[in-house]
């Protein structure tokens, strides 16, 4: 294809790609930069074949010399096959753990360089769904702040909340005052439970195991996955002392969820896919993209072409395609197309 046949067919798909993007607003159009006719290997987890696919074929429709090769060997295989120099790009559908950072680390001798693409879901179980958490609904509790629950759920405390052990601590009166708090959460070696480490315990390893019951996925007897936060709604039926992270998909009549209050110490506020989209939702997970970048380099400028596309309003609509992931909150969105332009 020759120059002028490829910058007609890229403005084509320019309109095209805007009149399918309304629903992403403040995103930028995508506009090309540059003629992209290699090969990008990507290797992501293996819920994402979907937004890769939709990526690939909206990337390719301005680039049709382009090829899109997507590995999806899930999110423990997408970052050796970046440092071991099989993958150009690896989507990681957790936060990384000590294996992905050690690994890398050992073989290159610095880190990779992270961008976050999209954000998590909702509520669809291996789509980086939101963490919530949960009472009894007959606890008439009905809003925490991260310092409580880092209390609650953590011994160190970083977050400089007094001790939590009884539902009086958390202000209740009366007969619940005096009541224990009963703790349920996901395994926290996995990578929901690191990532509910991480943003509400500020890192730290020392929780309240005393009152803790940790779930993990596991498997019935017929082969299929029992889903830990299945387990962890399950529980809680019997149990009007529970205080439980969990998701929204498993979400009983038994279980009230609870409004979070920020960090600012601003209203409480609920999961729901407004308050993720507008990144108000203190809770929400994300995805992360890694990419190898040598100190003192820049990063491929096919790799950054691929990466402005998925960063564009284009980009964004074909995640809102594929009903699990969201697009990026507009601010987090800006942020990020900053880092890949600096």
């Amino acid at each position: 294809m020759n120059t002028s046949t490829w910058w007609a067919a890229a403005a084509m798909s320019l309109a095209l790609g805007l009149a399918q993007a309304a629903e992403v607003p403040g995103a930028p159009a995508y506009r090309p930069q540059l003629r992209v006719s290699t090969t990008l290997r990507i290797s992501a987890h293996d819920q994402m074949s979907a937004v890769t696919s939709y990526w690939s074929e909206g990337f390719r429709r301005f680039h049709p010399d382009a090829r899109i090769e997507i590995t999806l060997k899930g999110s423990a295989a997408a970052m050796p096959a970046l440092y071991t120099g099989y993958a150009d790009i690896a989507l990681l559908g957790r936060e990384t753990n000590i294996t992905d950072e050690n690994g890398f680390g050992r073989v290159k001798q610095y880190k990779p360089t992270q961008f976050e693409l999209m954000g998590g879901s909702l509520d669809v179980p291996g789509k980086s769904d939101a963490l919530v958490v949960y009472v009894h609904r007959d606890n008439p509790l009905r809003a925490i702040s991260l310092a409580a629950l880092d209390a609650a759920f953590g011994h160190e405390r970083r977050r400089g909340h007094v001790p939590v052990s009884t539902w009086g601590d958390l202000g209740l009166g009366g007969a619940w005052a005096a009541r224990p708090l009963s703790l349920y959460g996901y395994d926290i070696d996995s990578g929901t439970g690191v990532y509910f480490r991480r943003t509400v315990l500020g890192n730290s390893f020392k929780l309240n195991w005393d009152s803790l019951r940790e779930f993990k996925d596991g498997r019935r007897m017929d082969g299929t996955v029992l889903k830990a936060a299945e387990q962890i709604a399950a529980a809680m039926k019997d149990d009007p002392t529970a205080l439980a992270i969990g998701s929204l998909r498993y979400r009983h009549d038994t279980m009230r969820a609870l409004a979070i209050v920020p960090d600012d110490g601003g209203p409480p506020v609920e999961a729901t896919r407004e308050t993720l989209l507008a990144g108000t939702y203190p809770l929400a997970r994300r995805t992360l993209a890694f990419v190898d970048v040598p100190p003192g380099k820049s990063i491929d400028a096919n790799v950054r072409e691929f990466l402005r596309y998925v960063l564009s309003r284009e980009g964004q609509a074909d995640v809102a395609r594929d009903h699990g992931y969201l697009p990026l909150p507009a601010a987090k969105l800006q942020a990020e197309r900053a880092r890949l332009d600096d």
